[in-house]
């Protein structure tokens, strides 16, 4: 990624406008006064991507028909903001590869608002997150009113299985969805995709064992 792009990086810290950036490296912002043509989004920290990730987005492209980009929000509500250098790096590894939305939107109920009628493609460890009142502080009202807010928005979610520390794969009948926003909800059977492979697996493998 060269430094002839650093200027509407700049702009996205200081405004927090989303900001996509293209296979190729180029970045554009969306114009207000339109809808992001975005409609099929993976969102993660991506620290590193991996070949689940890359996977997933294919399988989703598959069964929509339509041509996923991947969202990076700069703010995580349980990790540190990530700096520029940081960013740099991230961005980096969807060179030649694959589009990339740069966002400020940590929670679902912000992504919706970045990318009204948007399906978010997430693993059913993601989803659980969505639809556990503890991320809403404890409040039930607060996470219907987030899911409500998400349907208005006309968002959806396709959600793949995800294996936990047991070896037990979760999908997406096993999450505690309200009744009245299950619809929200599509599984992609595990018949169809299941990696069983995380970020902080590949990181570890990077590392290499301590002494």
């Amino acid at each position: 990624m060269s430094d002839s792009i650093d200027h509407p990086l700049d702009r996205f810290l200081s405004t927090g406008h989303p900001l996509h950036v293209t296979a190729d490296g180029q970045m554009f912002f969306a114009d207000p006064g339109r809808l992001p043509a975005a409609k099929l989004i993976l969102p993660g920290s991506f620290a590193p991507i991996h070949r689940g990730h890359w996977e997933l987005a294919r399988v989703a492209e598959q069964l929509t028909g339509q041509s996923a980009a991947f969202e990076l929000s700069v703010i995580n509500v349980e990790k540190p903001t990530l700096t520029r250098d940081e960013i740099r790096r991230r961005l980096a590894q969807f060179e030649g590869q694959a589009a990339v939305w740069l966002t400020r939107a940590p929670r679902i109920v912000e992504k919706a608002e970045c990318f009204p009628g948007a399906t978010f493609v997430m693993g059913a460890d993601t989803a659980l997150r969505i639809v556990l009142p503890r991320y809403y502080q404890d409040d039930q009202a607060s996470l219907l009113a987030a899911l409500d807010r998400v349907r208005r928005l006309g968002c959806r979610f396709l959600v793949a299985c995800r294996v936990d520390a047991r070896g037990q794969c979760w999908r997406c009948g096993d999450l505690p969805i309200a009744p009245e926003f299950r619809d929200l909800f599509e599984e992609i059977a595990p018949e169809t995709f299941r990696v069983d492979l995380s970020s902080s697996e590949v990181r570890a493998a990077q590392q290499g064992p301590t002494a």
